[in-house]
């Protein structure tokens, strides 16, 4: 009697603790990984011609990525590139921006959309689309703001450093990253100097910011950005955004704001400094020093991008 007793006790002791564990609970739903859908097929505006014509996203993609990147690259950075390309493309779409100005999805033009150049597609780049086929970036399921530059020069940049955007948070721009893309990039990229006459300088402040900095006789780096680059810079007696003033002296002349130096000498405004382009997200020279490292597509997309998804949307 004793024993079963005991027996029964154990038994009572064993459910309640089974309860306690979460008895009477429903087992938690599977979640169904997103639906497939179709290879988008959108309408691409031509600049040039003015005509627009109907093409599969990754015929679309095949033509950025041959346009915006050395072809010659192993695969895997221009796989990377891919990615990029095909979000830029969908988050842009989404926005309806190209749509409001030409009733097409994208265009050719790179101020508008992306580079785009079919006629420098080559192997490299088809494999490159094809092993990424489908995939996008996204973060909190919506498309990510997919920048890159050709040289970030050693330190990559926030969005708010490197672009001046503040029109909504990016909180999965990784600023800091250090990459170590000096190594191997163009030496015009680990030191390069522009020189611009200050009448230039004001004639070009004034008609793209809207300001008059008065004669020039005086320059100074007024705030730095996390990364080092120069976010304001004073011109005579006018502060300006440094990312602004960049695209109002040519992106091309003043190649980035990793600045080491600025001044004005001889009627000139000298500006010296590393890196190409405004730094945010993933860096092209970075992203070809991973590629022959070994590193996968998304193993450098990761290393960029922070707290993100890499989503395949279509077969």
């Amino acid at each position: 009697m004793l024993r079963r007793t005991i027996a029964l006790i154990i038994m009572l002791c064993l459910a309640l603790l089974y309860c306690a564990a979460g008895c009477g609970r429903k087992p938690a739903p599977k979640i169904a990984p997103p639906a497939m859908q179709e290879e988008p097929v959108i309408s691409l505006y031509d600049n040039k011609t003015g005509q627009k014509k109907n093409i599969k996203i990754e015929e679309y993609v095949q033509g950025v990525v041959a346009a915006e990147m050395d072809t010659k690259w192993p695969v895997n950075a221009l796989a990377a590139q891919a990615i990029l390309a095909r979000t830029f493309a969908m988050e842009n779409i989404k926005s309806g921006r190209v749509k409001q100005l030409h009733g097409a999805d994208v265009s050719t033009s790179v101020e508008e959309s992306q580079a785009y150049d079919p006629a420098k597609i080559n192997d490299n780049v088809r494999k490159a689309v094809e092993a990424t086929r489908g995939e996008v970036v996204t973060y909190g399921g919506n498309y990510i703001h997919a920048w890159f530059s050709a040289c970030d020069g050693g330190v990559s940049a926030t969005a708010e450093e490197g672009l001046a955007y503040t029109k909504e948070p990016t909180p999965y721009i990784k600023g800091g990253a250090q990459d170590g893309c000096l190594s191997i990039t163009e030496p015009k990229n680990k030191a390069w100097e522009a020189r611009i006459p200050v009448a230039q300088v004001r004639s070009a402040v004034r008609d793209r910011a809207g300001k008059d900095t008065g004669q020039i006789t005086t320059a100074a780096v007024e705030k730095k950005g996390p990364s080092g680059r120069a976010e304001q810079i004073k011109l005579g007696g006018v502060t300006l955004g440094g990312p602004s003033l960049r695209l109002a002296l040519g992106s091309e002349k003043v190649r980035s704001m990793l600045l080491s130096d600025v001044r004005v000498e001889g009627g000139q405004l000298v500006l010296t400094g590393k890196g190409f382009g405004h730094g945010v997200g993933m860096c092209q020279w970075g992203a070809r020093l991973m590629a022959e490292q070994g590193k996968s597509p998304e193993d450098i997309i990761n290393f960029y991008f922070k707290d993100i998804a890499i989503e395949k949307q279509w077969n």
